[in-house]
């Protein structure tokens, strides 16, 4: 939707929920609960008294924290009405196992939905209720926060639990670094031209009823002025209407199992059990050393004072500008597939070479014209590991009978689906021809199953300067999607109308 001259307005962060602004890091005890409604009249009184937790910021913060979020089909066990549901976006309607999407998100093979522990066609969740607590005060909360209206309410699905691995993710590596910063003010001038990368996202990237990085409006769920939706905000580009969207964003959930011992294992046997190698080619794997550090220089002399900033926010201070044939970060790697930091003008033009581009003339790099700018595909990590870590020492002994499995509940928020996660997820972590590259998908995330006219998806390629490029072939399949689903995270003027008259 096009968005019209008006001043947006400010944020009420007492309707939104708080994990979308908050991550919620400092409560490392977390649970996810997948529930269907069993009766639909206890499950609307518990939603209305649900303890929700806003994004409103208090000191002290609270020790705990409650959210929740809806597949397309909870909101119609609830009753929501299909002229209400038809707003929603064809993503989150069709849900995550429609065939073709599956295929394009590499969800075949060993990653089917038919293999999944939950969220296949059978046994797709209505909402998930997420509990979130400060060490030892996890089991008291989701205690205390459930009751008669609970138990009548719903069947328990599934209960997800999670482990805090302190920063860390199951193959070892430190996690959580490459963040999009959110626009809360709603400063940016997305309008202009984005010559150089910016760490800084249109809020509208990641809350609905927001202007978007296309200084638009996504297309959200926008209903008529009545008695049910008098309590729902007006929509900014029809004030005369009421938005059922705005405050709210879809929440994408994976089940990732990570495959650690084979990891370790496989790296080791390409790098001949030496430990050096083993570093090496474990970072250029990720794109990253196990600490976190990027493998091109981060930018201490063009950001004043950054050297003195904490770690995590020091090591996502880089570009690959200054890695253009690959030879620090190798183009297939994890974090360059995730987050190539390119701008909408590769190169930085000025003046009359800025309008040359404009016009798709003037010099070019092999791989410019090979990547859509990253401002109009980030999301919002949200996500937890779970199962207990494992050194890449031990990792390398064989597996006892018992091995617990590991790996990720991954959480991303984001207003658009397909341009967002679905976009990364293809484009760029599953595409074997991503860069300019050739039979090669992710290197942790890689589905290795063949694929139409590209037989070979498991290759993996280093370039060093002056030396010939090094490629690996026969990658494992080091994660194994184990559940899925699309939710949509309401704000809580949403959820009361959900839960309330609005349903029919």
């Amino acid at each position: 939707m096009d968005c019209p001259s008006m001043t947006q307005s400010q944020v009420d962060y007492s309707d939104l929920q708080g994990l979308v602004r908050f991550g919620y890091k400092r409560m490392t005890q977390a649970a996810y609960v997948l529930l269907s409604v069993r009766d639909v009249a206890a499950a609307r009184s518990w939603l209305r008294n649900a303890p929700i937790t806003s994004a409103v910021a208090t000191d002290p913060p609270p020790p705990n924290a409650l959210q929740v979020a809806f597949t397309a089909t909870g909101l119609k066990a609830l009753g929501v009405p299909a002229s209400v549901l038809s707003g929603f976006s064809s993503e989150f309607l069709a849900g995550m196992t429609e065939e073709s999407r599956s295929r394009r998100l590499g969800d075949v093979g060993s990653n089917a939905p038919s293999q999944w522990d939950w969220g296949g066609s059978a046994n797709v969740p209505h909402l998930v209720v997420m509990f979130f607590a400060e060490p030892g005060r996890l089991d008291a909360f989701m205690q205390s926060s459930t009751g008669k209206a609970w138990d009548e309410g719903f069947e328990v699905l599934r209960c997800l639990d999670t482990i805090d691995l302190d920063g860390i993710e199951p193959f070892g590596f430190a996690d959580g670094i490459s963040q999009p910063q959110i626009d809360w003010a709603q400063d940016r001038d997305v309008a202009g031209d984005q010559i150089n990368y910016s760490n800084m996202v249109a809020l509208g990237e990641f809350l609905l009823g927001y202007r978007n990085e296309y200084n638009k409006y996504t297309d959200r769920p926008i209903i008529d002025a009545d008695t049910a939706s008098a309590g729902l905000l007006p929509a900014e580009d029809a004030p005369e209407r009421k938005d059922l969207g705005r405050n709210g964003t879809y929440l994408v959930m994976r089940h990732l199992r990570q495959d650690v011992r084979s990891f370790w294992q496989f790296i080791n046997r390409q790098a001949g059990g030496n430990g050096a190698e083993i570093d090496k080619l474990a970072a250029a794997f990720v794109g990253r050393t196990r600490t976190g550090d990027p493998l091109v220089p981060i930018q201490e002399e063009a950001i004043p004072g950054i050297g003195s900033q904490p770690d995590q926010i020091r090591q996502n201070q880089f570009t690959f500008d200054q890695d253009p044939t690959g030879s620090g970060c190798p183009f297939g790697a994890h974090v360059r597939r995730a987050n190539p930091r390119n701008a909408d003008y590769p190169g930085h033009p000025t003046g009359l070479g800025l309008l040359l581009a404009i016009l798709g003339f003037g010099p070019k790099g092999f791989r410019d014209d090979l990547m859509s700018s990253v401002r109009f595909h980030r999301i919002l990590r949200r996500g937890r590991e779970y199962g207990p870590g494992l050194s890449p020492s031990d990792a390398l002994a064989p597996a006892p009978p018992d091995d617990p499995e590991r790996g990720l509940r991954f959480i991303c928020l984001n207003a658009n689906i397909s341009r967002q996660f679905e976009f990364l997820q293809n484009a760029w972590l599953m595409n074997t021809k991503f860069s300019g590259l050739t039979g090669e998908s992710d290197p942790l995330l890689g589905n290795r199953q063949p694929i139409p006219n590209c037989p070979a998806t498991d290759g993996f390629t280093r370039q060093e300067d002056g030396s010939l490029r090094r490629h690996i072939s026969g990658l494992p399949q080091f994660v194994t999607v184990r559940g899925g689903a699309y939710f949509f995270l309401p704000s809580l003027r949403a959820l009361r109308y959900f839960a309330g008259a609005g349903n029919t």
